[in-house]
């Protein structure tokens, strides 16, 4: 299955429908996003064209083809206006034989991992900085970096997941950045 992997949108409904172009185009079959959905955060400026109605609409739309996590931004009153849960704090999934253990990044990071072993996958959003590497005792960390509000010189981000391999590109037009294959 082809995954597209997103995060820390913070209600830019320009990068919302950026991100959704790029979706259509990967032709993936889910949709990952790794919370912090409609509200942009008291620490960050406003994201491009943030308009959260629009960004409510455009992902309502597309509801069966999400998968969410709870950002720190997001809370219970987002979630009475979207029609698909985004309060999970993580999500577990098995990639082949490897565990991927989606979250936000806020609470589970690689300080404080959830029950991982050798091989499992931290993926998380939150930092606003794209990341692929090993850590610890053989995990690997993963991050898509943000859609709207990139920080440490990079770019607005998203991944792609296929097979094995994590494929960080531009959410402005798609290009390849980096590429990340686990063992």
């Amino acid at each position: 299955m082809k995954w597209m992997i997103a995060s820390d949108l913070h209600g830019s409904a320009y990068w919302c429908e950026k991100m959704v172009e790029r979706y259509h185009e990967e032709q993936a079959q889910k949709l990952l996003l790794l919370g912090d959905i409609l509200y942009h955060g008291p620490r960050n400026d406003l994201p491009k064209d943030y308009a959260p109605k629009k960004v409510i609409e455009i992902l309502n739309g597309m509801k069966e083809e999400l998968l969410c996590i709870r950002g720190n931004c997001d809370c219970e009153v987002d979630q009475m206006v979207l029609q698909f849960p985004i309060l999970a704090d993580y999500a577990a999934m098995w990639l082949d034989n490897t565990m991927v253990w989606a979250t936000h990044g806020h609470v589970y990071n690689m300080e404080n991992c959830l029950p991982m072993k050798k091989g499992d996958v931290l993926l998380h959003g939150h930092t606003h900085i794209p990341a692929a590497q090993q850590f610890g005792d053989g995990y690997y960390y993963i991050n898509p970096g943000s859609l709207s509000i990139p920080k440490a010189g990079s770019k607005n981000s998203y991944m792609i997941l296929e097979g094995k391999t994590f494929t960080l590109k531009s959410a402005e037009n798609g290009e390849v950045i980096s590429s990340f294959t686990i063992q």
